[in-house]
């Protein structure tokens, strides 16, 4: 029972397979997306990872020039702060506290004795004289007593407030103030500082343009090897339709007798030869693809058809523009060496403003609590300040002078290695311009190569099927065909890569 069943389902599906085939085709077909070159060039300029992170680096460049521009702003800055101390700042002494405290008992006793002495001294008969009139000695005694005891009470409160009026309470302080500076002069430091900051952003920008000139050049790489290997993966399956042929001929005039074995495994062999060189540029073909894909930044497994992958004549498919001026000066790596040049410059010049004065413009707000303005009170209380501050370096055992040289030193290396480099970009100019004008002689040879394989091949078939060339020389023939149309196939990729190679040497790739 599960036989039959098995069988019907089979069955069916056999049924229903041309039309699940005749309905998926049309998809699968639509599927392939068809690029051009200057289409590749767009999607790996848009998904480059390197790409996008050159733009980062130009924004981030641009932002530290800005920065750079703030310098020559005054800066303005908030302080405060808050201090709890053990022992508050005393104005007296101990001593000082205890005499202010004790003034009157030390003034009632002066002036007491003094008292005392003077009452002493007065004569009796002035003493008898005032008897007279109710006045005793013992009488002014008490009353100078009272009136001395009177005044130091009186005296000691008052130094008492005096020392408490000298008390600053300064355990718990705070403190705050806004500063404004200006800088006047530097050194020239802060203008080199700034001129370096618009170098980097120009090395930046080089540094993306380099960037983008190696994805393009990676690209045309690329797309014209895709192009070669599908040109030639045509030509290898064209090759095996020819010996395929061959070897049904052979196989025909085996059984007739006009033909060796010999001949047929011959003939087999360059049948299996020929299969062998279709799977490998085959499979050359799907990497190249896959490469031109993570390149473009689509999926490997998203089916693409190059535009230029039909063409017959591949060099002519866009031809490269003259290049009259062969000025290499405009390459983003001269230009990079130019920027270090600079650079190291403007680094010469801030290290040399640590040997100039430097003069700044101060001014802000201070407020304090307690305040040291009116008496220590425990309020707050402020002071407006401004002035100037001038540096003047005296003495540093030569520490700049031997910065300054060591940066001198740096600026000739960097233009010892612009002048290399200017010199070899200039030799790889003039050999990119040689290699163009091979290229064209060699896709002139192979084409006329190719028209003469092609007259040998007629020949040789035509000699074969009228038995007066043997299979070997056809095989001959169809080998130098093949090695003709193969070299044609390179040497116009050669023209296309070597005027890539060009623009890529003279920095004008776009």
């Amino acid at each position: 029972m599960n036989r039959l069943l098995k069988n019907r389902v089979l069955r069916q599906v056999r049924s229903y397979l041309p039309f699940y085939l005749f309905t998926f085709l049309p998809f699968n077909v639509a599927a392939q997306q068809v690029l051009t070159l200057d289409s590749c060039r767009a999607m790996a300029l848009r998904n480059n990872k390197q790409l996008s992170v050159s733009r980062v680096k130009q924004q981030i460049a641009t932002n530290l020039r800005k920065s750079a521009r703030t310098k020559y702003l005054p800066h303005v800055s908030a302080l405060g702060g808050y201090e709890w101390t053990s022992r508050e700042i005393s104005l007296l002494s101990d001593e000082q506290k205890e005499s202010l405290k004790n003034i009157g008992t030390t003034t009632a006793a002066s002036m007491g004795g003094k008292a005392s002495q003077a009452l002493s001294n007065i004569p009796e008969s002035t003493w008898q004289v005032l008897g007279s009139m109710g006045i005793t000695p013992q009488g002014v005694s008490q009353s100078l007593g009272s009136l001395m005891n009177g005044m130091g009470t009186d005296l000691n409160a008052l130094g008492s407030r005096v020392v408490d009026a000298f008390r600053t309470d300064t355990r718990n302080m705070f403190a705050g103030a806004v500063m404004v500076t200006q800088p006047v002069f530097m050194g020239g430091a802060i203008v080199a500082v700034n001129k370096m900051a618009d170098i980097n952003e120009d090395l930046a920008a080089n540094r993306a343009e380099g960037q983008l000139q190696n994805t393009l050049f990676n690209i045309d790489q690329t797309y014209w090897q895709v192009v070669s290997l599908k040109h030639k993966q045509k030509l290898a399956k064209g090759y095996l339709e020819l010996v395929q042929k061959l070897d049904s001929d052979v196989k025909k005039m085996i059984e007739e007798g006009v033909a060796t074995r010999s001949e047929g495994l011959s003939v087999a062999v360059r049948v299996n030869e020929a299969e062998m060189a279709v799977t490998q540029v085959s499979d050359g073909l799907v990497l190249s693809k896959m490469l031109l894909c993570q390149l473009c930044g689509i999926p490997y497994s998203e089916g693409i058809v190059l535009s230029d992958e039909d063409s017959e004549d591949i060099s002519g498919t866009s031809g490269g523009a003259a290049m009259s001026d062969l000025s290499a000066e405009n390459r983003p790596e001269l230009k990079m060496l130019q920027n270090a040049v600079d650079m190291s410059h403007q680094l010469t010049n801030v290290l040399k403003a640590g040997n100039l004065p430097q003069v700044a413009l101060m001014g802000g707000y201070l407020v304090t609590n307690p305040n040291l303005y009116n008496g220590y009170q425990n309020k707050f209380g402020g002071v407006w300040n401004i002035g100037v501050m001038v540096r003047v370096p005296l003495w540093n055992w030569g520490d700049v002078a031997y910065k300054v040289r060591a940066a001198k030193g740096a600026n000739t290396i960097a233009k010892l290695e612009l002048d290399d480099a200017r010199e070899k970009i200039g030799l790889q100019v003039n050999q990119s311009t040689f290699r163009v004008t091979e290229a064209s002689k060699k896709l002139a040879m192979a084409n006329a190569s190719v028209d003469k394989a092609n007259e040998n091949l007629r020949t040789a078939n035509l000699g074969f099927s009228e038995g007066v060339i043997s299979s070997t020389t056809v095989m001959e023939a169809q080998t130098a065909w093949l090695q003709a149309q193969s070299q044609k196939i390179d040497a116009e990729i050669e023209v296309k890569l070597s005027e890539v190679n060009l623009q890529k040497a003279l920095g004008t790739l776009r």
